[in-house]
Formats: structure tokens, sequence, C-alpha cells
């Protein structure tokens, strides 16, 4: 079974960079047919889906967030991480990353996925 595990700062200045890190174990982030994503949620709003890499390393990414999102793999850590750029207080969330067996875009339906991370808490203020 996957398991994820976010980790990173809890805590950004506005127009910083946001870096996160999730762990995978229980599979090997490089090989198929394995997607992992990137979710987040605002508080009091809804889950927002912001970008997916492959097993192969392709991305694909938000319209809304794609010019401030990186996403990408450390294969040697089993690890994918998110950069999101140039963040202001509008960026806090709970920031997920999700595991699923085929290439979601845009949705954030849980049971669309096989495995969620617990979730990291990341506030943007100076």
């Amino acid at each position: 079974q996957v398991q994820l595990q976010e980790s990173g700062p809890g805590l950004v200045k506005p127009s910083q960079t946001l870096s996160l890190s999730c762990t995978v174990s229980g599979a090997s982030i490089a090989t198929g047919f394995y997607y992992w994503g990137w979710i987040r949620q605002p508080p009091g709003k809804g889950l927002e889906w912001m970008g997916v890499i492959s097993y192969s390393g392709s991305t694909y990414y938000s319209p809304h967030l794609k010019i401030r999102t990186s996403i990408a793999r450390e294969t040697s850590k089993n690890q994918f991480t998110l950069q999101l750029l140039s963040v202001t207080p509008e960026d806090t969330a709970v920031y997920y990353c999700a595991e699923s067996k085929k290439l979601i875009l845009r949705e954030t339906d849980k049971n669309l996925y096989e495995s969620w991370g617990q979730g990291t808490q990341v506030t943007v203020s100076s």
C-alpha cells in the first residue's frame, strides 16, 4: 500500500517561494503507472487541484497556477516536490499530496485517488 507524507516549512513570507516535499513509501515514483499530485485547501474553501507529475516525469498544471508552479521528482529520495513562486496570503492552505494510477486532471474528488497524505498547513504571513 502506498503511503505519502508531506513535509516543509509551515510559515512562508509573502513574495518568497513555498517548497514542499512528499515522501513516498510502498512504491517507486518512477514506476509505471503512477501519478503524483498536489492539491490544496485554503481555509474555509474547497479543495483546489494544483498539478501532477507522472511516473515518467511528465507534468501537468492548473492553468490558474501554472505560471507559479513547478512539480518535480527526486527519484533518489523517492520523493516528489512542489514549488510555488511569489506566494501571497491567498496561498495559505493545507497542502496535500496524492497518488493515482491514472492521469487525473483538475479533479479533487478523494474517491478518484488511491492514496493521500495527511496534509501540511502552510501559512503565508510576514
